[in-house]
């Protein structure tokens, strides 16, 4: 008997792998939300492709199968298989700079405090150019400070 997943959030490999990898350990769906400690209903969600779990719920389940977390991230969808780095993500850079709430010199903070998460060597180097120029270009006077920043 086929069963038609209702509405996977992407074409339910993650669940499908996990499944794979549950019955290849031989356990249940109880004894691997136990060992993973993760309810039941939650782990057939995410089989079934219902429910696409956080990377560290990946990581609890990929301890009780005992398989790399990083092989989990790639069905997810959180890691790039080809280059084993993070999936594209939004374009937070353009997010930033496109929104009107900000001054500049928000978005230049934001920019600055962002590539310390990400880690971008070239985009670090494209902000602080971009910040450069557009600190030249502005000549509005500052606010006082209030915490010596």
């Amino acid at each position: 008997m086929s069963r038609i997943p209702l509405g996977p959030l992407s074409g339910n490999s993650l669940g499908d792998y996990l499944r794979e990898q549950r019955q290849s350990a031989r356990l249940s769906l109880r004894q691997l939300s136990e060992l993973a400690g993760i309810s039941n209903p939650y782990l057939s969600q995410i089989e079934r492709g219902l429910k696409k779990p956080s990377a560290e719920i990946l990581q609890q389940l990929a301890k009780g199968l005992e398989v790399s977390s990083e092989s989990l991230y790639v069905r997810a969808g959180i890691l790039d298989e080809r280059h084993g780095h993070e999936a594209e993500a939004p374009d937070t850079r353009a997010a930033i700079a496109a929104d009107p709430r900000l001054t500049d010199r928000q978005k230049a903070t934001l920019l600055d405090v962002y590539d310390s998460f990400v880690g971008s060597g070239t985009k670090r180097s494209e902000a602080k150019a971009r910040r450069r120029s557009s600190s030249k270009s502005t000549t509005t006077t500052k606010a006082p400070r209030n915490q010596g920043d």
